[in-house]
């Protein structure tokens, strides 16, 4: 049943991704611990296995369309591994409830972020 309820979270998320361009971590992360039970560390390690795969389809799809800007990804691309190795380090490192709690914030962060650019944008008359 896990399995099931592991697939479900991962179209779902991965339906989302794609329609509303949030990060896949912002929705696997919480799903992984509130629907199965996963610690805060194993969901954030989970999800960033399951990104590899949504991240490069994306990419993919996406460069297609002429939206990748290349030269940023490889910058991004390079440097990231640095920023990752630090940040395992330090969530292994530190209570999971802090973990949980900087999620949260960093979550509460992005959405005010985006519904002050969602508030800020006119409405257009021709259609959604």
């Amino acid at each position: 049943m896990e399995y099931v309820a592991a697939a479900v979270l991962g179209f779902a998320g991965g339906t989302l991704g794609g329609l509303v361009g949030v990060g896949g971590g912002i929705v696997f992360v919480p799903a992984l611990a509130i629907f199965l039970d996963q610690s805060q560390v194993r969901a954030e390690a989970t999800s960033l296995l399951a990104i590899v795969f949504v991240a490069a389809l994306g990419a993919w799809r996406q460069h297609g369309y002429g939206n990748v800007r290349v030269r940023d990804g490889i910058v991004l691309g390079v440097v990231s591994p640095l920023g990752v190795a630090a940040g395992v380090a330090i969530s292994n490192a530190v209570p999971e409830r802090t973990l949980e709690l900087l999620f949260a914030g960093l979550a509460l962060v992005f959405a005010a972020q985006l519904l002050r650019r969602v508030m800020a944008t006119p409405r257009s008359e021709e259609g959604p």
